[in-house]
């Protein structure tokens, strides 16, 4: 009965979950980056240069590092469905208001804010896609929720873009508009959100019994598995963590590499003399080749249960894509750049995000979770923020980029390093038992 019962209950979960969770994901990730679409047309408007441009964009993260680990804390303590349907509600009715910046301290202000709003979003899905999924199953899932993030820039992009030539109409610039529709998403699913997420498995009544019963049991042994010591479930202990600390500075250079896509990819295209509507359709290409890599490849390193080479080399394509994109000098070989480094960025998350939950569970998790989150993406702030003033100094987006590589270049490193620490310590447990028996 187990084979045939785990199959459809993966299946049953998978289908009732994963859609709706990437559709939540698709709409967060476009009010966070759609800032790229906007500077377009918004620097000019309000006078931004490349700079001020850069710390706005990137101080979202600011925002986010402070609130992300009590945020993930109060998801597991009330539940996904109350609190992700706060957090994106409010994250909404903040993207609106970003239609309505005058000048600098107000985009500072805004964009910080929208960070605080937003906080706990993706690292609470994370934790809750570890109630529903089973650890050899969880990478596959993982990228198919993180697969709406290059979706997100296929479809956002030319979406955006099309908005942006709503200038004029009553009244408003182009980017306003972007703003406002773009955020009405948000707030609507937000309410949907309350009604349709079930917090755990034991409250799934569209499960059926055998299969809610096969869940609940093996999603508890493998949390036992996990957590023998005592004070596992220990929130300030999960901070401590060395392991998590790495996962930190390796998640750090990742979501560098993700920003510097997200928000600047639309102004290095554009400088090649493109419009607005055509940068959207172009900027669309290398996140659709993404979105194929990173399921396969996820898929590939559920099969074989190898993490960490998954995470290096994907690391590595990334830094071979920067570099090409630093020294690119016609559309086409940018557009090819940035084909290459959007493929390993993608694909080095679903393996990354199946590590901490390896070897943290319950309220250890959440906390574990949200701090590589919040820590790694100060990445996003950096990147973004060190390649504006870059620019700025240098009049080219070269040396920022450069800048993101060697951020990877740290990142790869630290997973092998991890990955060593890791054997030592379990080949140190496993010879404990024949020591003590001889």
């Amino acid at each position: 009965m187990a084979p045939d019962v785990e199959k459809r209950t993966i299946a049953r979960i998978s289908w009732r979950l994963v859609p709706y969770i990437m559709l939540l994901y698709f709409v967060a990730f476009l009010d966070r980056v759609n800032i790229g679409f906007a500077s377009l047309t918004m620097n000019h408007d309000l006078g931004f240069s490349s700079t001020v441009f850069g710390i706005g964009a990137g101080i979202f993260f600011v925002g986010y590092f402070l609130f992300e680990v009590p945020s993930n804390l109060i998801l597991h303590k009330v539940g996904a469905r109350i609190w992700i349907a706060r957090v994106m509600v409010t994250w909404g009715l903040v993207s609106g208001c970003m239609a309505f910046v005058k000048g600098e301290t107000s985009f500072y202000v805004l964009r910080f804010l929208l960070g605080v709003a937003e906080a706990g979003f993706f690292p609470g899905i994370i934790l809750y896609l570890s109630y529903w999924f089973p650890a050899k199953n969880r990478a596959s899932v993982t990228a198919l929720f993180m697969a709406a993030a290059p979706i997100s820039t296929a479809l956002g992009s030319p979406i955006s873009g099309a908005l942006l030539e709503m200038h004029g109409f009553a009244g408003l610039a182009g980017w306003q508009w972007m703003f406002l529709l773009e955020a009405v998403p948000a707030v609507v699913l937000g309410v949907v959100t309350f009604f349709f997420l079930t917090d755990r498995p034991a409250k799934a009544t569209w499960l059926t019994e055998d299969e809610r019963e096969w869940l609940v049991a093996t999603m508890a042994e493998e949390e036992a598995r996990r957590a023998p010591a005592k004070g596992a479930h220990n929130p300030l202990k999960a901070l401590a963590d060395p392991r998590v600390l790495a996962l930190s500075l390796v998640y750090f250079g990742t979501s560098a590499g993700l920003y510097t896509l997200g928000i600047w990819s639309p102004q290095i295209i554009k400088s090649f003399g493109l419009s607005s509507f055509a940068t959207g359709f172009v900027n669309a290409v290398p996140a659709v080749v993404a979105v194929v890599a990173m399921v396969l490849w996820a898929r590939h390193s559920d099969r074989t249960g190898e993490r960490t080479w998954h995470v290096v080399i994907a690391c590595l394509i990334a830094i071979v894509g920067l570099a090409m994109a630093a020294e690119s000098t016609t559309v086409v070989a940018v557009v090819l750049a940035l084909v290459v480094v959007n493929i390993g960025i993608s694909s080095s998350k679903p393996p990354l995000w199946s590590m901490p939950t390896m070897f943290l569970s319950g309220s250890s998790a959440a906390a574990g979770i949200a701090t590589i989150n919040s820590i790694g993406n100060l990445g996003g702030f950096a990147g973004p923020a060190i390649i504006g003033w870059i620019k700025d100094e240098t009049g080219s987006f070269a040396g920022g980029l450069y800048f993101v590589a060697a951020c990877l270049v740290l990142s790869a490193g630290l997973v092998l390093l991890l990955s060593r620490s890791q054997k030592k310590t379990a080949a140190a447990v496993a010879a404990k038992p024949s020591t003590i028996h001889s």
